[in-house]
């Protein structure tokens, strides 16, 4: 018995012809039929009803045809696996990223890989660092991009830095805040905070500034596109990384707010964005080419920025 022979026991399953089949492998007749008496020789029964007209599996032919289905398959998923960890011409790529890095980073570094190495079919999950931890320990994707300070001290985890990205506030034009001569973080207060899942040094700081035991934002969504619609259409002040919305900052969308009683390079409101990886993983070469390319796309927009 062997792969072959057990995709020509599938093949006729799913043609019900013997002619069929052997066209749709593409060899004669009686090659294929010689295969399937072979298999049947090979178990000592008959796999296939002759008598009936749709050539119906017998018992024991339901039997093999369960574990023949999942032979193939595993071998397949066994030849895509040991190409993707060994070449760069094919297979797949899984990663992920936080919703900051997806607005620039991350697609300036896939259109590059993707140049470099177009039969590499690549696909990224945007989403919240604690929802791409989750994937990641289940091995659904190689790593993410995301602050990484929840995971510098955890062991099942590696970390390599990037650029750290800088936090900032938001408003649209018109908003009551814009009124005022100066800010206090207590004029913050009165209006709705909308942002992404935020840091635990984010989330302890404006606790802290808000008299309360813990802080959570009004509005929590990692669809970029959507905070900035809410916090235009309303007096919701955004969080986010200046990065993100440096567009809509440039052509004057969106107004940064500075308090005065908040240093502006304060560095508990700065992404720590980096690369995060499972300890002790294997990456494909495809994994890595896109590490390498995510580190010099960093570098590169940090050189332009300067």
């Amino acid at each position: 018995m062997d792969l072959r022979q057990l995709r020509y026991f599938i093949a006729l399953n799913e043609h019900r012809s013997f002619v069929r089949a052997a066209d749709a492998m593409g060899i004669t007749q009686p090659a294929f039929s010689r295969s399937i008496q072979g298999l049947e020789q090979e178990f000592g029964c008959v796999l296939v009803d002759r008598g009936h007209k749709d050539l119906r599996p017998t018992p024991e032919g339901q039997v093999v045809l369960q574990h023949a289905l999942s032979l193939v398959h595993g071998a397949a998923l066994l030849s895509s696996e040991v190409t993707r960890m060994t070449k760069l011409d094919a297979g797949e790529l899984r990663f992920g990223c936080g919703p900051a890095p997806a607005v620039k980073l991350v697609p300036d570094a896939v259109a590059r890989f993707v140049n470099a190495h177009p039969k590499i079919r690549t696909r990224f999950q945007v989403d919240n660092w604690e929802t791409l931890s989750r994937s990641l320990s289940r091995e659904e994707i190689e790593f993410f991009i995301a602050d990484i300070r929840q995971f510098e001290a955890d062991p099942n985890f590696q970390t390599q830095a990037l650029t750290p990205k800088r936090g900032v506030f938001f408003c649209r034009p018109g908003h009551p805040l814009l009124a005022k001569d100066s800010l206090s973080t207590n004029d913050m207060f009165d209006y709705p905070l909308a942002s992404p899942l935020i840091s635990q040094g984010i989330r302890k700081l404006l606790a802290n500034l808000s008299g309360r035991m813990d802080f959570s934002p009004s509005i929590q969504t990692e669809h970029f596109a959507a905070l900035v619609k809410i916090v235009l259409q309303s007096n919701a002040i955004g969080v986010g990384t200046e990065e993100a919305f440096a567009e809509d900052l440039a052509r004057g969308a969106l107004v940064l707010l500075h308090w005065r009683n908040l240093p502006q390079n304060m560095e508990t409101m700065s992404a720590r964005c980096g690369i995060v990886s499972r300890t002790g993983s294997r990456l494909s070469p495809a994994a890595k080419a896109m590490i390498e390319m995510l580190v010099a796309v960093d570098r590169q927009e940090v050189d332009v920025a300067v």
